[in-house]
C-alpha cells in the first residue's frame, strides 16, 4: 500500500502544512538500482583522536566515493570520523569539533559513519568514551533528518576487515539502516587479499558469484525480496518454502534461475532432506520463514503459541543444528537469521512473536563463536522493523500510521532493505562480522 502521507510531503503544500503543525517530514530515499549503484556526491575523512586505523583512507579510496576536503559548503554524500583514537573527555570533545561544521551540509540521503574502537576493559576512561559513542551516534541520527543514516563500526581489526561494512553503510543499499552499532573482529575467515589491497571477491557487483544459497519463506514477501538480491549478487538460490506454497516457489526459482524446494520446515528431518537435496554444499543459509499470530496473552490458547515458537525458533534451531553436523555449510558459509524489533523492545499482542524472535538474536550471539571456531561459518541476523509488505497494509489505519513514523526516518522500510542487508551479511568479504544482530527499522524509536 502506498505512502501517500509521504507522497503528500514531498508537495510545496505538504512541506509548509507539516512544518507548521510540527509533524514528521520524511524524505524519500534513495535506494539502489543499476542505473544509481552509489551516492552521488564526495566523501569527507575526518579524525578525531589520534589516528591508528593506518589502511583506513586507502580502503576508502575504494568505496567508489570520491575523497572531498571537509568543507561545510562541499555537500559531501559521506562523512567517515575515525574515533578509534578517542580515549578520554578532552579527546571526545574532538567529535564534536569535526562533525559541528559539516554535519548540516551533508546532502539528503547521505551518510554519517563514526569509527570506534572495542572497549578497553584495562581501562575504564577508554571504556567510558568509546560507549558515549554510541549514545552520540544514535542521538544524531533521530536528530540528522532528510533521509541521512548515522551508524557506528567499531573496528576490532584492521580497516580491510571492515571493506565490505563500509561499502554497505555508504551506498544507497543501507538506506534504511541507521543508529546501529556493528562490531567488526579480527577473528573471521582466512581472508584472501587481491591484487589491488581490497579482499573478498574479485567482482564487487557480483560478490556471490558461484555460490549457493537457500532462502527459507522465499516464494513472497521479504524471502522474495531476499532471493532476488541474493541472485542479482551472482547467486544459485534455492527459494525453499511450505508445500502449500510450491506453484509460487517455482515462478520465483525459475524468474531468478535458481531452484524451487517444497519442504515443511518445521519438519523433524528438514535439516537432513535438505542436505540430501544439495549434496555439494551450500554457502548461505537465510533462516527467513517466519508466522504470526498475534493475541493478546490472556486470550492466547497454547496451539497460537507453540505453533509461533515452533516455524520462527525451534525450526531455525533444529535446521542450523542438522546442516552443520552433516557438514552441509561449507567454510567460509554464513548462516543469517532473521529476527524482529518486537524480539528487542517488545509489542502487545505478540508475546509469542516477540519471544521467539529473541530467542533467535540469542541463537545468533551463542552459536556465532562456535560456528566459526568449528566450522568456518558465520552466524548473524537481520531485526526488521516496520516493513511495508501485505501484512503491515492489512493492519488498521492509526496502528499502521504508527508503525511507518515511529523510527528517525518517519517511514516504512521496503522488503528490499531487509534484503540488501542480508547480503551484505552473506558476502564473502563479511566474514569479520559475526554475532552480530543488526536492525533494519529506520532507527525505531522503540527499544535501544
Amino acid at each position: 500500500m502506498a505512502d501517500r502521507y509521504l507522497s503528500f510531503t514531498a508537495t510545496a503544500p505538504g512541506r509548509f502544512l507539516t512544518r507548521r503543525l510540527g509533524l514528521p517530514q520524511p524524505a524519500a530515499l534513495s535506494r539502489f538500482s543499476p542505473e544509481r549503484p552509489s551516492l552521488t556526491g564526495g566523501l569527507a575523512h575526518l579524525t578525531a583522536g589520534k589516528t591508528i586505523v593506518g589502511d583506513l583512507a586507502a580502503v576508502l579510496s575504494r568505496t567508489g566515493l570520491p575523497l572531498a576536503a571537509a568543507d561545510p559548503a562541499a555537500d559531501p554524500a559521506a562523512v567517515v570520523l575515525d574515533a578509534t583514537g578517542v580515549r578520554d573527555v578532552d579527546s571526545l570533545a574532538e567529535v564534536h569539533a569535526a562533525l559541528h561544521p559539516v554535519v548540516r551540509s551533508v546532502a539528503a540521503s547521505g551518510r554519517v559513519v563514526v569509527l570506534g574502537a572495542p572497549l578497553d576493559p584495562e581501562d575504564h576512561h577508554q571504556a567510558a568514551v568509546q560507549q558515549a559513542l554510541e549514545g552520540f551516534v544514535r542521538s544524531l541520527g533521530k536528530e540528522i533528518g532528510r533521509g541521512r543514516t548515522v551508524n557506528l563500526v567499531r573496528l576490532g581489526g584492521d580497516a580491510a576487515a571492515a571493506e565490505s561494512t563500509l561499502r554497505f553503510l555508504l551506498s544507497p543499499k543501507s538506506a534504511y539502516v541507521s543508529g546501529q552499532v556493528i562490531a567488526v573482529t579480527s577473528e573471521g575467515p582466512e581472508r584472501s587479499e587481491r591484487s589491488d589491497g581490497s579482499e573478498g571477491s574479485d567482482d564487487w557487483s557480483r560478490p556471490l558469484a558461484g555460490r549457493t544459497a537457500l532462502v527459507t519463506g522465499a516464494a513472497r514477501g521479504i524471502g522474495e525480496a531476499v532471493a532476488e538480491t541474493l541472485a542479482r549478487d551472482g547467486a544459485h538460490v534455492v527459494v525453499l518454502d511450505v508445500p502449500q506454497a510450491e506453484e509460487d516457489a517455482r515462478r520465483v526459482a525459475a524468474r531468478l534461475g535458481g531452484t524451487a524446494l517444497a519442504l515443511d520446515i518445521t519438519a523433524a528431518d528438514a535439516g537432513e532432506r535438505i542436505a540430501a537435496e544439495l549434496p555439494d554444499g551450500l554457502d548461505v543459509l537465510v533462516h527467513n520463514a517466519g508466522i504470526t499470530r498475534d493475541r493478546r496473552l490472556v486470550n492466547m490458547p497454547a496451539e497460537r503459541w507453540s505453533s509461533v515458537l515452533d516455524v520462527n525458533l525451534a525450526s531455525v534451531l533444529r535446521t542450523t543444528d542438522a546442516l552443520l553436523a552433516k557438514g552441509a555449510l561449507r567454510p567460509g558459509g554464513r548462516i543469517v537469521a532473521t529476527a524482529s524489533i518486537a524480539g528487542l523492545a517488545g509489542n502487545a499482542g505478540q508475546t509469542n512473536y516477540g519471544a521467539s524472535k529473541a530467542g533467535v538474536a540469542g541463537l545468533v550471539r551463542a552459536l556465532a563463536p562456535r560456528a566459526l571456531a568449528g566450522h568456518g561459518v558465520t552466524v548473524n541476523a537481520v531485526a526488521p522493523g516496520f516493513i511495508e509488505t501485505k501484512m503491515t497494509a492489512a493492519v488498521p489505519l492509526f496502528i499502521r500510521e504508527a508503525g511507518r513514523r515511529m523510527n528517525s526516518l518517519a517511514q516504512g522500510g521496503l522488503p528490499v532493505d531487509v534484503a540488501e542487508t542480508t547480503a551484505w551479511l552473506a558476502q564473502p568479504a563479511s566474514g569479520a562480522v559475526n554475532g552480530q544482530v543488526v536492525r533494519v527499522c529506520g532507527q525505531s524509536l522503540l527499544g535501544a
